[in-house]
């Protein structure tokens, strides 16, 4: 499995789908557009679409078929990263190694931006001819990232954060913070390619979400490890800024060595997760090694 080569098709793959679906940027009101397109088309890692098309390669549903939720989720994530970096969330200079939206743009606009890229990626899931026909599965797959974007996810995950800057939290509350903050945009990537194949057995979903849980909360670790061991030229955004800003992480929390061995334990059991697959599922297992040693 080469990898490498497998995330370069995938990411021009990705940001075809979403240079179509975003509008073009001379169109009024041109600002905004600009801004939602600087945000969006900038070189991210494209974790969560590569999770989705490597789902969909492992239960056998075409990548044609995928394209439309790949592009939504990737847009939930890039409107996240905007507000993320506003000076009201976390005042971050850099992302992706370019100035944040607002540095770039304004603030006011990189607001705009952040809630019409929300909207557009549930536009797109309603109405892209990529998705299944069936109403049912648009429903469901517009449920599925609704619920994962919203209060009981990543949007309840970060002001769990916010509020808990210059606290001491438990394990259980860290990990309950970014089950929600990051994990569960990250399962709803692997649910909504499950929900495209209607041969899929329940035991069969249950098992690839338990390995996106474990997968998800894995790269919320190596993320903080990355935030002390990393370096902002490689990261793409500030080294050390959640330490700056007395956030609690998992180094914070339980130490280097038991995070990097927690990492560990959560790639070993998301593996597991996915033994009822054959080879078509070793893209999805070699993201699982890429998510817990990323070097960014």
């Amino acid at each position: 499995m080469d990898l490498h080569r497998e995330l370069h098709i995938i990411g021009e793959r990705i940001d075809a789908v979403l240079d179509r679906r975003l509008p073009p940027a001379h169109t009024f009101p041109q600002r905004l557009h600009q801004a939602m397109r600087y945000a969006v088309l900038n070189g991210g890692k494209r974790i969560r679409p590569a999770l989705m098309y490597a789902t969909a390669r492992a239960v056998d549903v075409p990548w044609d078929a995928i394209d439309g939720a790949a592009a939504a989720v990737e847009l939930i994530h890039d409107y996240s990263l905007i507000h993320d970096d506003l000076p009201a969330m976390d005042d971050d200079a850099l992302r992706r190694g370019r100035p944040t939206c607002h540095r770039a743009f304004d603030e006011a606009t990189a607001i705009l931006a952040g809630d019409a890229i929300q909207a557009l990626a549930f536009y797109v899931l309603a109405h892209d001819a990529t998705i299944s026909t069936e109403p049912a599965v648009r429903l469901q797959l517009i449920e599925t990232l609704g619920r994962a974007a919203g209060s009981r996810g990543m949007a309840g995950g970060q002001a769990m954060d916010l509020a808990s800057v210059g606290r001491s939290l438990s394990l259980a509350e860290l990990e309950d913070m970014h089950i929600h903050k990051t994990g569960l945009l990250i399962r709803s990537t692997v649910l909504m390619a499950a929900q495209l194949q209607p041969a899929l057995g329940e035991t069969e979903r249950d098992r690839l979400d338990h390995f996106a849980k474990c997968i998800g909360l894995a790269f919320q670790i190596r993320d903080d490890i990355l935030d002390v061991e990393g370096h902002t030229d490689t990261l793409g955004k500030p080294q050390g800024s959640d330490q700056a800003q007395d956030k609690p992480t998992f180094p914070s929390v339980v130490g280097m060595a038991e995070s990097k061995a927690r990492a560990l334990t959560l790639h070993r059991e998301a593996l597991r997760s996915l033994e009822f697959l054959d080879e078509r599922a070793d893209l999805l297992r070699a993201l699982a090694d890429y998510i817990v040693n990323r070097p960014k």
